[in-house]
């Protein structure tokens, strides 16, 4: 598998920036994609160090939609946390102001 297509993008809510503060970083990646190819991506796009990496699947929602409010499905998906050295860091979770 193309390591370009096994990161989606990061996962930005209120618990990862907290995270993100202690090391841990959380993408949503690939279904697919196992632990060594996360690390190698992630060691490879963003120049850091791996030390650990939990993944968890994801089920997808069930909505209603539309005028006769039938029910769809979202689709499942791939989390993956991401624990790198403590002297360093990733960009992409940095918060301007704090």
């Amino acid at each position: 598998m193309d390591l370009s297509f096994i990161i989606k993008k990061p996962l930005i809510t209120e618990k990862s920036l907290q995270n993100a503060q202690q090391g841990k970083y959380t993408f949503i990646v690939t279904k697919q994609a196992s632990k060594d190819q996360i690390k190698e991506a992630v060691e490879k796009f963003f120049k850091v160090k791996v030390e650990n990496i939990r993944t968890i699947s994801v089920l997808g929602k069930s909505k209603r939609k539309g005028k006769l409010r039938r029910v769809t499905r979202q689709p499942d998906w791939k989390k993956a946390v991401i624990q790198i050295e403590k002297d360093q860091k990733i960009d992409l979770f940095e918060v301007e102001g704090k």
